[in-house]
């Protein structure tokens, strides 16, 4: 659900936090500056049972689910910042918060796909999240009304080939033994 804001532009981190002082829903990846646009109230709606049902799986645990818009701040030795607000993730173990951001890497990041922006979560995060290991990635397809699930492997770095889920099946985390839910409670 992003636009770039430069076309063809690149800026600095520096440059992006000026840009962006005044905006609550903005990324940085790559030089590039996205604007979050408002979500829709479908994709609100699915956010909404996604983390009513992350909610009650993560209960008394040591991981905890959150929402957007909340920055995660990623960056790697000598590389630029890279700034996402996915739309749903989980943090756990000892995470430090501070000022609404999170610096590391969560352990799922989940991203409702739009028209507008579904080379952004298909491609450029992809990329980004596999780059820094984020263990398990949730694309979910409210056109589709699908889920595709990509599991990091330690040993290759990568993704692993993504485990689809449609229609009637129930959805279920690679990484989280327990965490399952039907795919039309998901879109209803």
């Amino acid at each position: 659900m992003g636009e770039a804001l430069h076309k063809n532009k690149k800026c600095t981190y520096e440059q992006f936090l000026e840009i962006t002082k005044d905006v609550d829903r903005a990324e940085f990846i790559d030089g590039e500056i996205i604007l979050q646009a408002t979500p829709t109230l479908q994709h609100q709606n699915i956010i909404g049972n996604l983390l009513f049902q992350f909610k009650q799986y993560f209960k008394g645990k040591a991981c905890k689910p959150f929402v957007a818009p909340f920055d995660i701040v990623l960056q790697k030795e000598n590389e630029e910042i890279k700034r996402v607000q996915p739309d749903l993730f989980v943090l756990c173990d000892n995470f430090d918060i501070t000022k609404n951001e999170f610096n590391g890497v969560p352990n799922l990041v989940v991203e409702v796909v739009s028209p507008s922006n579904a080379s952004d979560d298909y491609i450029k995060k992809l990329n980004l999240y596999m780059k820094f290991g984020v263990k398990e990635y949730w694309i979910v397809s409210s056109k589709n009304k699908n889920v595709h699930i990509f599991e990091f492997n330690e040993e290759t770095q990568t993704y692993n080939e993504p485990v689809l889920f449609s229609k009637d099946d129930s959805v279920s985390s690679v990484i989280f033994t327990g965490l399952s839910m039907e795919l039309k409670s998901i879109f209803e």
